[in-house]
């Protein structure tokens, strides 16, 4: 599982319930643009924001386009350990790999707690590969990945790696290099995505790999060229595309709204996350333009 993966949207009808009649659409968006895997249910897809029969029926409707040029990452991670192994067990036959975010709640202060709970979701999937979803930001979990790694690659025997959702470099290196390289350790943090090449980056999970996959495609190619002026000028440009999003009532609701610009509407954010206007939508347009990003722009064909 490597490439670029789309942290994926959950796609809404105008009342905000889901759509996922969109998702078969949304696929081959995705491959079009040469997109690798789908992470469904995680932050970019307000799993917080959504019920455990909802979680179940996206992945249900992306496990019908999964194939062979789309593989799909479910997260089931909750602050339940007991709702996330319903969650991993109706995964188990339906995706390609599940996930789970550390408690986030009542935060793990142990590392042995942490190791405890992925083992036991791991558990409910066995056929298929785990990925514990490191993104202390959020989840409140510091703990070192190669102290991760070291504890539970013995007890998780289906333990496929890290979503490595931090901007620490030195420990998503120690982490890749872990058992010489024996985990998959996908790199999470699409501002720096350049930062990720020299160590031998080769999978990557983001949200702008929904909108921006030729830019990020392009600052591959041109480091793997030699051309570093060219890559770090490209980089620039999805910071940009982040930055402007952002100031528009905040990243997620902003980038989920712009989706309509690329052919896929995923319709309105839940609370708490804005919903732009169409008005505000042609303003970004219009100031990608500008900034000469739209090139890079992902394109329903």
């Amino acid at each position: 599982m490597n490439g670029l993966i789309a942290a994926t949207y959950a796609p809404m009808h105008n009342d905000k319930s889901l759509n996922v009649d969109i998702i078969p659409l949304y696929g081959n968006f995705l491959t079009q643009n040469g997109v690798k895997g789908a992470f469904i249910n995680g932050s970019t897809g307000d799993f917080a924001s959504l019920n455990t029969e909802e979680r179940k029926a996206l992945a249900s409707a992306w496990g019908k386009v999964k194939s062979q040029d789309l593989f799909v990452i479910d997260h089931v991670g909750h602050t339940s350990i007991d709702v996330a192994k319903e969650l991993a067990t109706h995964s188990a036959d339906r995706v390609d790999g599940i996930a789970a975010i550390a408690p986030f709640y009542f935060r793990l202060s142990r590392l042995d707690k942490l190791v405890e709970y992925c083992k036991e979701i791991a558990a409910c999937a066995p056929n298929i590969p785990f990925y514990y979803y490191h993104i202390p930001e959020l989840s409140g979990a510091s703990f070192s990945m190669v102290d991760f790694l070291e504890l539970a690659t013995p007890q998780i025997p289906n333990l496929g790696g890290i979503k490595f959702t931090n901007n620490n470099i030195v420990d998503y290196q120690y982490a890749k290099d872990f058992n010489k390289g024996s985990a998959n350790i996908l790199f999470g943090y699409d501002e720096i995505f350049l930062s990720s090449l020299p160590y031998g980056a080769n999978g990557w999970v983001g949200s702008t790999y929904n909108h921006l996959a030729p830019l990020y495609l392009s600052i591959r190619n041109a480091f793997n060229d030699g051309n570093h002026e060219l890559a770090a000028a490209l980089q620039q440009k999805s910071m940009e595309f982040v930055d402007l999003l952002n100031a528009k009532g905040g990243f997620s609701g902003a980038a989920k709204s712009f989706m309509k610009v690329l052919g896929v509407d995923c319709g309105p954010s839940r609370f708490p996350h804005t919903t732009l206007t169409d008005l505000q939508i042609e303003e970004i347009h219009n100031a990608l333009i500008a900034l000469g990003i739209t090139p890079y722009l992902s394109k329903l064909r």
